[in-house]
Formats: structure tokens, C-alpha cells, sequence
């Protein structure tokens, strides 16, 4: 600043330029222009996940100029937002949580503006709280995130398939796109976005956009995402990454020493693809790819448009474990076309993509297939009802109360199943031919739209009920969604192969051997309902010969895995601790993790144990599920 200008100044002004530079910088303030109507305000659902205020000024696309450092372990650069100012607003509010905020302009002008960072929030972050005029459309946040950043995961080298380079990944659902992106981190905020990424130019950065499908020389990467999605399904993954197309619309990135496999794991995509567009009209993202990410990814996969996060847990060597991929395919309609407001409604997304899962993979797969998922799906179901309302009765209502809680507690499978089951009830109630109108017209008509639980049933009350009070009487709407527990008109689901199960299980029980049981042709459905079908308690005998009948303990199917070594813990069978151990410093999947750790954290011996493997792999899980593991043996 130029010293003999500043002593112009007289004293009142400079008052007020002492009081400007208290802030980090400074913004001409603009006259309002004359006020608008108060009916043209966007109404958007309050989210209480938010500190953001949508409904006056809302961000419609988003650009960012990024820079990934590995050795900071750090995100740096730029974010352009374009916003709608629609009540003459002097501030933007934006989410944040432990990013540095450098300064911040206002328009092509690049004009410095005031802003500050609120107080903590627990889980919330820190509110930035930016001075506009009424008539700025574009704010530049310039910034960096912390290296402990809950939505990135930074992998050494050791830590991937290859062992060669490092790995980066995001997740930011529920509410850690604001760990890395100052944005307005609310499912109730759509927006387009552009990204410039650089990267070492040995590794290839993909998005939940348009991909690249190969590494370039500079390492500089661009990024379109034309239509319109909120905030958590910003995605980023950086590594050593080798593409495979799988048909005209879809292809899977992986590390170049995972990649054929998963290439062959996930070769039906395009018949998903084609089934799902039969059933609810069509795919509305252009390409559908997959990544398959390194073991720490904590989600069984998570539904970033265009390109699904996938954990190697369902690369099972026999396409066993693809319902999965159904399920975040699923998700480009239930989701990330038609999406749950705020995080009390999350089982708009969940309930309605389980449902529509499970119509998938019966048109791939016939009947009895999708009812063996459908009955496993209700037995977990119910053992969560009865897990959860010992403690937290109201969680196992479908729209939950979060405001005060970190909505990833509310990621149960009671927005899944029982979301899941309410809808399986409705379609057996008018009928497949009527429900399915019903929804195919449900997600044409809320296309890249938000949705609530109430606008729901208003919804679902005037296009599919329409007045008729003994289909509104049978139906039991409110007691699904508002009331805890399942109500009586549970659909019962007799999945007619697990009739087979059930008769070499109580052959075994009469004291056949294992290895004397027909289990030929048994799918992966077979064995997860045979081994919950167990008794409670178990001989070491009755465990080891099961065991060597069948390799419970070396199998490499996850799932398969997971149940044995749950029964494994509970019956104190000791020749699977180091499978036991293995497991879980292999993969951070936190629907395997939790309930392990749960289990050994039950008894003294077993916690102790769990407290020795845990110190050896928790710098190896995501945020998500050593924040969950931590809660458990504290």
C-alpha cells in the first residue's frame, strides 16, 4: 500500500479501514437494487447438516484449479463458485472443515471481499461467512486442506496392489466434501462442476465426471460434470490406474495388477445397464465406469455419477458379489437423479436403490436369485431392528430426526432393508405392473431434482393411492416411515433354494459329517444363509469340521468370510483368529470391520486381541471406519 496515500486519510477513516482490515480483505459494497418477491425465493428443505442458507443465495456450478500434493498430503488451489443471489443477500455461506481459507475475490475482476471462518462445530466444521453485493455472481475461494482431511485417504505405496506409487482417494458422503472443497455440502444443493487437476505425472487423476483413460505427459487433467449433483458425490481418485472398457457405455479403472480382473468380475455391467433402463427409463449420465479402489476404501461402493468407488472385497474370482455394482448402478436413478433432500430423508436413496437392485439382478438372474437376496436382506433386517432399539428405538423409523448428530449415524440398514421391504409391500399390494408405472413416472418427473420424505408421500398419496382409504388402510404409510419397528404387514419372502439349505444343515446337525453334504452349485446367497442358519453355539469340533469340509477359513470370497469369522469369534474358534487377523488388517470395509470388532469387544480376551490388531491397522482404514472402531474399544 502506498505510505503518502494512507496518511490522506483522515482519522474516521481510518477507523473504518482499521476495523475493514481486521477481516482478510475488503469488497466495495454496492446499493441493493429495489427488493424482490419473497415467492420467487428457491425453496429449498432446511437442512440442519448445513451452515449454509441455500434458499437466499445458492451455488449453481462449481470450478475448481487443484493442485495434489503427496508430500504435504495436501489439496490446494482454487474453487469458483457461480452463484444465484435470490434475496439481495450481503453474505455467502459456506461449509468448511479444517481447510485454509487464503483469501477470497469477488468476479472476473478478481476484487478482494471480506470474509471469516465461524466457530467449530463439532463434526459440522466452520461456517465461512463471505461479504457479497447483491448483484455478485462469482466468488473464488482460494485454500488448501489439512493433511488429516476426513474426505481424502492417502495411501503410500506399500498401502496399494502395485506397491510402486502412492494413491489418493475422496469420499465424501455424508458431509466431507467441506473437508476438501468449501462448497455448500448439502444433498439439497445441486450444481455442475469443472475441474483442472494437477498431478505427478506418473499417476492418472479420474472424477466423477468425464475420464481420461490414460495417464498424459504433463499431468494436467480436466473435468466436466454437465448435469447438475450435490455435494457429496464430488469424487477424486489419483494412482496408478489402468483402464479396461467393458462396451459401449462403461469400462473399470484399476491398478494395472488388478485390472483384468476386476475387467472380468464386472463384465455384465452393460446388461445391468439395459435391464435397469427396461424397468425405470434411461440412463441419464452418458457412461457408466468403475474404479475399483485399494482395500482401505470403507464403502462396499459409493455411487459418484459416472464413475462408481468400488471396494476389491467383491472381486470374489466369480461374479458372485455384482450385485453390488447393481446397486450403485442403481443409484443413477434412486440417488443421484431423484436424491434425499437431507440426510433425515437418506432412505430415499437407499431403500428405493435396494429395492430396485433387487429388480435388476432378477432380470439377470431369474426369481429364485433375486428372492434368496430379498430373504437375506429381511434376516438382516430384522437383526438390526432388534440391534438398534435396545438402545435407539427411533433410528429404526425411516425418516430419522439427525439435527445434532452426524448424519453417518444414521447409515444403518434400516434405510436400506426396511425402506427396501416398505416398497417390496407396496408393489405386492397394487401389483408389479401399476408400482412400476408409479416409479417410472416418480423418477422422470423429479429428474435432478431434491426430495423429501413428506414430499414423498404427498406424492405417492395423490399419483397411486388417489383417494382409495382401504389401499391407504393396507398400505400402513406412516407406521413404515414414521414409527419405529416393522409393522405387521411385513412382506414374508420364502426364497424356495434355501429349502435345500435347510436340509443339509439339519443333516449336519443329526451328525452327518460336512463333508457328506450336497452343497454342489451353491451360490454365495447358499452359503451366507447356511452359515446364519448355524446354531448359536458351536463345539470346536463341530467348527473344525465345517472347516476342513468346506475352507471357511481360506476362502476368498468376503462375504462368505465375514459370516464365518463372526461365528469363528462367538464360538472362540482359535484356528481362525489368524484369518481373523488378517482380514482385517487386509481391507477397511466398515460393514466388515464393525461388527468384528463388535464381537471381539465383547469379552476381555477377545478385546485385548482386537486392541493388538487395531493398533497395527487403523493407520491403514479411512476416517470412516477408524472413527467407528474407535468408539468401540475405547
Amino acid at each position: 500500500m502506498n505510505r503518502k496515500w494512507f496518511h490522506q486519510f483522515s482519522a474516521t477513516a481510518l477507523a473504518l479501514l482499521i476495523v475493514a482490515l481486521s477481516f482478510t480483505s475488503y469488497a466495495t459494497p454496492q446499493p441493493p437494487p429495489p427488493s424482490r418477491s419473497s415467492s420467487k425465493v428457491m425453496q429449498i428443505e432446511k437442512d440442519p447438516h448445513t451452515f449454509a442458507s441455500p434458499a437466499e443465495v445458492v451455488v449453481k456450478h462449481l470450478d475448481l484449479d487443484l493442485n495434489v500434493d503427496f508430500k504435504k498430503k495436501q489439496i490446494g488451489g482454487k474453487a469458483t463458485l457461480q452463484i444465484d443471489n435470490k434475496t439481495n443477500a450481503k453474505q455467502l455461506r459456506l461449509d468448511t472443515r479444517d481447510l485454509t481459507i487464503e483469501k477470497v475475490t469477488l468476479g472476473k475482476s478478481a476484487t478482494p471481499t471480506t470474509f471469516r471462518l465461524g466457530d467449530e462445530v463439532k463434526f459440522l466444521g466452520r461456517p465461512l461467512v463471505i461479504d457479497i453485493a447483491y448483484d455478485t455472481r462469482e466468488v473464488t475461494v482460494y485454500y488448501h486442506t489439512s493433511p488429516t482431511a476426513a474426505a481424502l485417504q492417502w495411501l503410500e505405496p506399500s498401502q496399494t496392489a502395485g506397491k510402486k506409487r502412492p494413491f489418493l482417494f475422496t469420499q465424501s458422503e455424508a458431509i466431507l466434501a467441506r473437508t476438501w472443497v468449501p462448497c455448500q455440502d448439502s444433498p439439497g444443493v445441486r450444481m455442475t462442476y469443472h475441474a483442472r487437476v494437477q498431478v505427478p505425472k506418473d499417476l492418472l487423476a479420474v472424477m466423477s465426471a468425464t475420464n481420461p483413460t490414460r495417464v498424459n505427459r504433463r499431468g494436467v487433467y480436466e473435468f466436466d460434470m454437465p448435469q447438475a449433483v450435490p455435494s457429496y458425490l464430488l469424487a477424486l481418485a489419483v494412482g496408478d490406474l489402468a483402464f479396461r472398457p467393458l462396451g459401449k457405455r462403461s469400462g473399470v479403472y484399476a491398478e494395472p495388477t488388478v485390472v483384468d480382473k476386476a475387467a472380468y468380475e464386472f463384465a455384465d455391467i452393460e446388461k445391468m445397464m439395459a435391464a435397469a433402463e427396461a424397468l425405470y427409463g434411461p440412463y441419464r449420465w452418458q457412461r457408466y465406469d468403475v474404479i475399483v479402489l485399494p482395500p482401505s476404501f470403507p464403502f462396499g461402493g459409493m455411487e459418484n455419477p459416472r464413475l462408481t468407488f468400488a471396494t476389491p472385497t467383491v472381486l470374489a474370482g466369480d461374479r458372485s458379489l455384482v450385485s453390488l455394482v447393481a446397486h450403485e448402478l442403481a443409484h443413477s436413478w434412486s440417488g443421484n437423479l431423484v436424491t434425499n433432500a437431507t440426510w433425515n430423508d437418506f432412505w430415499l436413496n437407499e431403500g428405493f436403490t435396494n429395492y430396485f437392485e433387487n429388480r435388476i439382478m432378477e432380470a439377470l438372474n431369474g426369481k429364485n436369485y433375486a428372492e434368496m437376496l430379498a430373504q437375506l436382506a429381511q434376516q438382516e433386517l430384522q437383526d438390526e431392528v432388534k440391534a438398534i432399539s435396545t438402545e435407539h428405538p427411533e433410528d429404526t423409523r425411516l425418516h430419522l430426526e439427525l439435527a445434532g448428530r452426524d448424519p453417518d449415524e444414521g447409515m444403518t440398514d434400516i434405510a436400506y432393508d426396511k425402506g427396501f421391504m416398505f416398497l417390496r409391500m407396496i408393489e405386492a399390494t397394487v401389483g408389479r405392473e401399476k408400482w412400476d408405472a408409479f416409479l417410472r413416472k416418480y423418477f422422470a418427473t423429479f429428474a435432478f431434482q431434491s426430495m423429501t420424505t413428506a414430499h414423498f408421500v404427498e406424492y405417492l398419496r395423490a399419483n397411486l393411492i388417489k383417494g382409495d382409504q382401504a389401499l391407504e388402510e393396507q398400505l400402513k404409510i406412516d407406521q413404515w416411515i414414521y414409527q419405529p419397528g416393522l409393522p405387521d404387514n411385513l412382506p414374508k419372502i420364502h426364497a424356495v433354494e434355501f429349502d435345500k439349505v435347510k436340509a443339509q444343515l439339519q443333516a449336519w446337525q443329526a451328525g452327518k459329517p460336512a463333508k457328506e453334504l450336497q452343497t454342489q452349485g451353491w451360490t454365495t446367497q447358499h452359503w451366507l444363509y447356511f452359515l446364519s442358519q448355524l446354531p448359536a453355539s458351536m463345539s470346536k469340533a463341530q467348527m473344525a469340521d465345517l472347516d476342513a469340509a468346506f475352507g471357511l477359513s481360506k476362502t476368498g470370497n468376503s462375504e462368505i468370510l465375514f459370516a464365518w469369522l463372526m461365528r469363528a469369534i462367538a464360538n472362540k474358534y482359535e484356528a481362525a483368529y489368524p484369518a481373523l487377523e488378517h482380514f482385517l488388517t487386509s481391507q477397511g470395509r466398515r460393514k466388515f470391520l464393525k461388527p468384528l470388532y463388535t464381537e471381539l469387544a465383547k469379552t476381555a480376551e477377545g478385546k485385548a486381541m482386537a486392541k493388538r490388531i487395531y493398533q497395527k491397522a487403523r493407520p491403514t482404514y479411512h476416517s470412516v471406519s477408524y472413527l467407528t472402531i474407535d468408539e468401540i474399544l475405547k
